[in-house]
């Protein structure tokens, strides 16, 4: 295994998700890193301990092209209000695809979640929303991840279409960006 460069060289590695949560604890204390890249391994040093980890063989996708610039249609929702309605609506949802629909309308969001029992889950909550009225899908367990993540009180969705990604993010902020792409139910 070859050491890195002083951070002059540009390097692309894919490392599997096992190992980048491991990785992410072993990096919560402080200390001196030391990362040495082979053509199939990487391995991380801190603090005398050693972290050996295989590669994924590819390379990256472009991932910027399907984060929507400015998307037409915004959300904004109190995030703990629409996590939990996302919740109770999940226990109904499709065991398989865990699909929940989004009707978007004046000030108001409706979670639509059915299974093959013929059972349905049916939630109303109060946004901030001014957009096109539309009906979108997605896979729920994708978008409490992204809630989850969100720190703030409020959170933004956008959108331009129901064909096109969602762009989840704190308002106003553009520190940190979720993608979730639509599924059609």
């Amino acid at each position: 295994i070859d050491l890195l460069g002083a951070a002059t060289r540009d390097e692309q590695v894919i490392v599997p998700r096992k190992g980048v949560l491991e990785l992410n604890r072993l990096l919560e204390g402080d200390g001196d890193v030391e990362i040495a890249l082979g053509a199939n391994h990487i391995r991380v040093q801190v603090d005398g301990i050693r972290l050996t980890s295989k590669l994924i063989d590819g390379r990256f996708p472009e991932y910027a092209r399907v984060i929507p610039n400015e998307p037409r249609n915004v959300i904004t929702a109190d995030r703990n209000l629409l996590r939990q309605a996302l919740q109770r609506t999940a226990i109904l949802s499709n065991e398989k695809y865990r699909g929940v629909r989004l009707e978007l309308g004046s000030n108001s969001v409706v979670l639509q979640a059915n299974n093959p029992e013929q059972e349905e889950a049916v939630e109303t909550i109060e946004v901030d929303y001014s957009g096109d009225s539309m009906e979108i899908g997605f896979n729920v367990n994708y978008l409490l991840d992204a809630l989850a993540a969100v720190d703030s009180e409020q959170v933004e969705f956008g959108v331009t279409d129901a064909n096109s990604s969602c762009l989840i993010r704190e308002p106003g902020g553009d520190r940190t960006k979720f993608v979730v792409m639509p599924m059609r139910l």
